[in-house]
């Protein structure tokens, strides 16, 4: 049992060693880069990862940062839409820029845009039922000479 100790202590102080220092971000590597102090670790089995430990990062004076607050400190500023400031501000003064504009105008006129704009509305639906029903009648005529070959093998 105790040999097997012999190599499985340094094994994991090694495991350790590295996998802090690949967790450690760069500016907190003293001395030497980072893949410099990964050699070092990986090549010289029992010294290597003490060194890394003793000297080859920084250390926080009062108890260290947790790797959950490095993230957190490192994470993108994108904040959603809706629970972002600027652009509910932004969405807010185009709404009022667009009721001053409408303000202006006569509701005669407002009567008429719409009124064109659900003309279009409608020939547009037209087009695509229009377009929906060629596209059926192709899909049944292929169907149609598809199922008749089919029959007469």
């Amino acid at each position: 049992m105790l040999r097997a100790l012999m190599y499985l202590l340094p094994l994991a102080l090694t495991i350790y060693a590295f996998i802090d220092c690949l967790n450690t971000p760069e500016d907190e590597v003293k001395h030497l880069p980072k893949v410099a102090w990964v050699f070092i670790i990986l090549l010289f089995w029992i010294v290597g990862p003490i060194v890394w430990l003793a000297a080859g990062r920084k250390r926080a004076s009062s108890g260290g940062r947790a790797p959950s607050e490095w993230h957190r400190s490192r994470r993108s500023t994108w904040v959603a839409p809706d629970d972002n400031p600027d652009f509910l501000k932004s969405l807010k003064d185009e709404k009022t820029d667009a009721g001053k504009s409408d303000a202006g105008k006569p509701e005669a006129g407002k009567s008429e845009a719409g009124k064109s704009d659900a003309a279009k509305d409608e020939s547009a639906l037209k087009d695509w039922e229009a377009d929906l029903r060629r596209r059926e009648e192709e899909i049944e005529r292929r169907e149609g000479g598809a199922g008749s070959g089919d029959a007469s093998s």
